[in-house]
């Protein structure tokens, strides 16, 4: 068999909270590297402190990708997002840099490294015709319905995520079958990435680790202003005059979504902080559970496993 001749680049999973961050910042320094943000909420402009972006400082240090690319009140789907990142990434190959993907997006990196199922495309009429039937009968009915035509949808995706759902019901109303069914097909042949990927993650051992990490960067989150970017973002017109926010992609993010409810008067000061706390473990739960099925993926504790970290890096880098 020939030798793989594509370039290198590296793909960095792991959990919210987990250090990817630092660690991507890090070896973009060591090794002259460029880094394409994997992350749902990195994409929306105005979601700053909630969403962990990274600062202007560390963005003017090492070039990012892939952040700030839509306004809150905008969809950006993993078909959008693998196209750009594609395109982000030939231009980094072309400059010489080593790309390196890093976010906990795992629809994201799927999407763009293995490709999508060919299910049908979006159809504004069918959509329509959802969201009406949201308004009078609410989300979750409709979920109720996805959960006797495709439990196994039903069961990934949770009742107060309107996108998914809507899409898994458009699925099966343009095409009789479920979106399980489409997603069980062998994909289409998708072009060869440009690079070839070494496949890591990051996660501590013990759970309870990494929740508490969760609850310390909620708090510094808290400190930094969190409310008050909150209040900026409620306060545009277009979010200001939608008539469902909290159906956005942008506002269900986790933390987000609390914090709106809070500042509505739904919640008291403690009640946002135990609400996006438990949100943000079930993300870090389903992203591992995502990350175990993961072939070909190497996963390591950053701080009990370091050194073999470190080495499995330094190796594929020499590997060229």
């Amino acid at each position: 068999m020939p030798a793989d001749t594509r370039p290198l680049a590296i793909a960095l999973m792991g959990p919210t909270a987990s250090g990817k961050t630092a660690l991507a910042l890090e070896w973009a320094a060591r090794f002259g590297g460029e880094i394409v943000s994997v992350d749902s909420a990195l994409v929306y402009r105005g979601l700053d402190i909630g969403a962990a972006k990274p600062n202007a400082e560390e963005q003017a240090r090492v070039p990012h990708h892939l952040i700030d690319v839509r306004d809150p009140w905008q969809t950006y789907s993993a078909a959008d997002f693998a196209r750009h990142a594609r395109v982000a990434v030939e231009g980094i190959v072309a400059r010489g840099a080593l790309p390196i993907l890093a976010g906990g997006t795992g629809l994201y990196f799927r999407a763009l490294l293995q490709g999508l199922s060919p299910m049908p495309e979006a159809d504004p009429a069918v959509r329509a015709q959802l969201e009406a039937e949201a308004a009078e009968r609410g989300w979750a009915a409709l979920h109720a319905e996805l959960g006797r035509i495709d439990p196994v949808a039903a069961a990934r995706i949770h009742a107060t995520d309107p996108q998914r759902i809507q899409r898994a019901l458009e699925v099966y109303r343009l095409s009789g079958r479920t979106m399980t069914d489409w997603q069980r097909e062998a994909r289409p042949a998708a072009e060869r990435f440009p690079c070839r990927v070494l496949k890591l993650a990051v996660a501590p051992q013990d759970r309870a680790v990494l929740h508490e990490r969760i609850e310390r960067r909620f708090d510094a989150m808290l400190d930094a202003g969190f409310l008050d970017e909150m209040r900026a973002l409620r306060a545009l017109p277009a979010l200001r005059d939608h008539p469902a926010p909290l159906d956005l992609p942008a506002i269900r993010a986790v933390g987000y979504r609390q914090a709106w409810e809070h500042l509505d008067g739904i919640t008291s000061a403690a009640e946002l902080r135990d609400r996006a706390i438990f949100a943000t473990r079930q993300l870090a739960k389903r992203q591992l559970t995502w990350l175990r099925g993961e072939l070909d993926l190497r996963l390591f504790d950053p701080q009990r496993q370091s050194d073999a970290l470190r080495d499995a890096v330094h190796a594929f880098m020499a590997s060229v």
